[in-house]
Parts: C-alpha cells; sequence; structure tokens
C-alpha cells in the first residue's frame, strides 16, 4: 500500500504538462530555490505543518445519505472531537466541489452507486493536491476491488456499506490522527465487557443474552465469563453450572492451556459456554498479576466471541480485564445515581485495542419515576447508543427460568439485535438464519481481512 499522503493516482494536473515548469514553480524532487520565502510550499511538496496552509480544511467528507453521515460523526468523535464537514454528494459532487476550493488534508467520498468507480477516482486525482490522504466508502465488498483501490490507486483505506461506527473508528480514525491502526491478531475471538453502571441495572442479564445469541443463533463459537466469582449470575440466567476452573485460572495462570480452557468451561449448548464461580463468602480469591491476559489468550484461541460480565468495582482483575477488552458496554438505568456512574465509566481511558469510547446501553427505558429521556441526556451530554425498553414480567421469567429472554420477540430482543450491531463488528442478523452459511469467495475473503467475520 503506498505511504500515508500519497495521491490517489500521482498524475499532474490537468492543464500542466509532464515537464512544463512555469516561472518560480519548483519540481518534484527538486531542491527549492534560495529564493523561497518562509512559509511557502513548494508545488508537490508536503506542507510542514497545517498553519502553512490556513486556507486548507482539515477534513471534508462526501456521503450519499444519512446513515453513513451518521456512522461517520459518531466513529470519528474521538480522532476529531471538535466536528468536521459533512456535505451530502457523490464522488462526481467532490470533484465539481474541489474544483473551486482547496484541497482538504483529509478526504472522504463515497462510490457508491458509481458504475465505474475506479475511473471516477482516477478523475478525482485529477483535481485534488498529491498530498492529501483520501478514504473511499463504496458498495462493493469485493476483495480485487479492494486491492485495485488501495495499492492501484493510493487510496489509505476502503471501507464498505453499510458503515459502522466500530469500522470507522478502527480503520479511518488513526489514519486520521496519523497514528497506526489498531490491529487484532489474525488468530483470536472478539472480547466484550458488559459493566452495569451499578448494582441492579441488568448488566448480567445482558450479558448472557448476547453470548447467548452470538453462541446458539449466530452459531459463533462463544464463552460467557462471569468475573464476579462470589455473586455472579450469569451461569444461573443460562441454566448452566459453575465450577472452581476460573479460580484455579486466577489463582495459578500457569496451569491455564486448551485442555484447561477445555475442562473448565462448562457447556450450555454446542457453541456456548460458561465460566463462572460461585466461591465461599468466607473464602479470599488470590489473584495473581497478568492472570486475566493468560485466561483471555487462552480463551481468544478457542472461541469466536468472549463476553464478559464485569462488576463495577476498582479491583484490579476488573481493571484488567476492562483494558484487555475489544469493546466495552456500558449499561445504566435512567436514575441519577446511574447517570452519575455512568459518567465515570465512560472516563476511563480507552485500552490498547479499543479504538471507539463504550457502548452505552440505557436498560429499563420508561421506568416509572424514573428519568426522562431529555434529563438523561442533558446530564450526560450525549445519547445513548441502545435503549432497551422496561420489561419487568418478560425479563424475570426468563431470569427465573434459566431461559435467555431475548428468544421471544419483543422489545427486548429489538434493543439487544442493536446492541449486536454496535458491539459485534460483524453483519450477524442474517447468520442464524436456517440454512444460512459462511461467507465465501472474494467477498467473504475481504470480509475476513476486515474483521468483518469470525
Amino acid at each position: 500500500m503506498p505511504p500515508d499522503g500519497a495521491l490517489i493516482a500521482d498524475s499532474p494536473a490537468a492543464d500542466t504538462q509532464p515537464g512544463d515548469t512555469q516561472p518560480g514553480d519548483t519540481q518534484r524532487g527538486d531542491t527549492p530555490r534560495s529564493d523561497t520565502q518562509p512559509g511557502d510550499t513548494p508545488r508537490g511538496d508536503t506542507p510542514r505543518s497545517d498553519t502553512q496552509r490556513p486556507d486548507r480544511p482539515s477534513i471534508i467528507a462526501f456521503v450519499g445519505d444519512q446513515a453513513t453521515e451518521t456512522a461517520l460523526r459518531e466513529g470519528l468523535l474521538e480522532a476529531v472531537p471538535q466536528g468536521f464537514e459533512i456535505r451530502r454528494g457523490t464522488v462526481r459532487v467532490a470533484m465539481a466541489a474541489l474544483h473551486k476550493m482547496p484541497t482538504p488534508h483529509t478526504l472522504i467520498v463515497d462510490v457508491s452507486g458509481e458504475d465505474q468507480p475506479l475511473s471516477a477516482l482516477s478523475d478525482l486525482s485529477d483535481v485534488v493536491e498529491p498530498d492529501v490522504r483520501v478514504l473511499v466508502i463504496g458498495d462493493r465488498d469485493d476483495l480485487n476491488f479492494y486491492r485495485q483501490v488501495t495499492r492501484g490507486l493510493g487510496v489509505a483505506e476502503y471501507l464498505f456499506q453499510p458503515l459502522l461506527r466500530d469500522m470507522v473508528a478502527r480503520y479511518f480514525g488513526p489514519l486520521i490522527m496519523r497514528h497506526d491502526p489498531v490491529t487484532e491478531g489474525v488468530q483470536g475471538g472478539r472480547v466484550v465487557t458488559i459493566t452495569g453502571a451499578r448494582g441492579g441495572t441488568g448488566a448480567s442479564t445482558i450479558a448472557a443474552n448476547l453470548a447467548w445469541h452470538f453462541g446458539v443463533e449466530a452459531r459463533r463459537h462463544t464463552v460467557l465469563l462471569d468475573a464476579d466469582l462470589y455473586c455472579g449470575t450469569a451461569a444461573m440466567l443460562l441454566g448452566a453450572k459453575t465450577g472452581a476452573g476460573l479460580r484455579t485460572a486466577l489463582e495459578a495462570p500457569d496451569r491455564i492451556d486448551e485442555l484447561f480452557v477445555e475442562r473448565a468451561a462448562q457447556p450450555v449448548s454446542k457453541r456456548l459456554h460458561v465460566l463462572a464461580g460461585e466461591e465461599k463468602l468466607t473464602d479470599t480469591v488470590s489473584y495473581s498479576p497478568n492472570a486475566a491476559a493468560r485466561l483471555l489468550d487462552a480463551l481468544r484461541r478457542r472461541y469466536n466471541f468472549v463476553v464478559i460480565d464485569v462488576p463495577c468495582s476498582a479491583l484490579p482483575l476488573h481493571r484488567e480485564l476492562l483494558m484487555l477488552a475489544h469493546q466495552r458496554v456500558v449499561v445504566m438505568d435512567p436514575t441519577l445515581a446511574s447517570v452519575r456512574d455512568t459518567l465515570r465509566l465512560m472516563a476511563l481511558p480507552n485500552g490498547p485495542m479499543q479504538p471507539r469510547r463504550s457502548v452505552l446501553v440505557l436498560n429499563r427505558d420508561n421506568l416509572p419515576g424514573g428519568l426522562t429521556r431529555r434529563q438523561l441526556e442533558e446530564g450526560l451530554k450525549m445519547k445513548p447508543d441502545v435503549a432497551i425498553p422496561n420489561l419487568p414480567k418478560v425479563v424475570g421469567h426468563a431470569a427465573s427460568m434459566g431461559e435467555p429472554a431475548m428468544a421471544a420477540r419483543g422489545g427486548f430482543r429489538t434493543g439487544m439485535m442493536q446492541l449486536v450491531r454496535e458491539v459485534a463488528f460483524v453483519r450477524l442478523l442474517d447468520s442464524g438464519a436456517p440454512g444460512s452459511a459462511p461467507a465465501t469467495g472474494k467477498a467473504g475473503r475481504l470480509r475476513r481481512l476486515l474483521g468483518l467475520t469470525s
């Protein structure tokens, strides 16, 4: 892939022939003349800083629909907290606009619906300045197209529709901040932590149902880890057994290997297991430093998804699990105390594998006597990513029977499916359908390349 800052198609401007040099111009690769004034940037050279070209915007995006605009804004919120300009239009609209304005340092264009996207991007190269960083959105999930765009035309990155916030944060965010992209090992499952802002928000119920969806409906190898070794309810919610394996792993991490994981995790179904304990309240679990990292390494080699129910506490085990996750989820209810503790959890620094902020789930929405949605958003200074209605009878009955509440259609399942879209970083919605099969061919290879399948 060409280095960052490379032109899409490194061609001269349309009105300049190769070899022509206008008075005062400096050709690419030539030593600038001694009479160059401070602050001037010779043609073709990368500006030394943004302040040398105050006329150039930092980022401009041209997108074709509202959903893409929303995903871009929210996915790049941490990379560009001050916001950036988004215009509605295709790559052709972008070319027309850039003919009349300075080229931004980063340009995001949408080639969805374009009959000849490669030709359109090549034409774009005749309009933009050479040092622009171009990020492309499109509707083709073909590996050959991805290679042609990124390797042949010099585009910094390409993502295909439908755009997800996590995709934007993971692949576009580091390029805009000029950081190395967050990378995950080719082998290994995705780790998602579920943390309640305080006790009673329903985080354990959400964790259990999320794991059940991945393991049973989506048919991905999944393990649910309950990090509360004394009073955890994850195993109970799925009708599974607890054991001493989790405590052993945390106290003696040298014993962790693939065979240990197989024996410690208790089966719920063919592709769903639970790793939980129920230690005596009089016992003390001696947590060994870095035991969580070693345990997660072993679990990721065995499972596609590792869903962890992490209590809101300052214990070293819980802090380490939050830092090692790929995606955190914070669950709150519409109460004032929950708003306070949610703000504290959302303020925690991201871990090394977390390109975006925590996903915020409002559980028990419309709780009688609770805060209104407007009051919550004013207190949080943001909107919840997922809202799950208050359904005490449905959820309570499922918990009493040891069954997943999202197995039945209704408001709870609808909210949980929204959460699946946020945290899974895959499109799993059709994977539970009868007769569905993993993606194959060129499209499947591209989806695996971008981390979209497990």
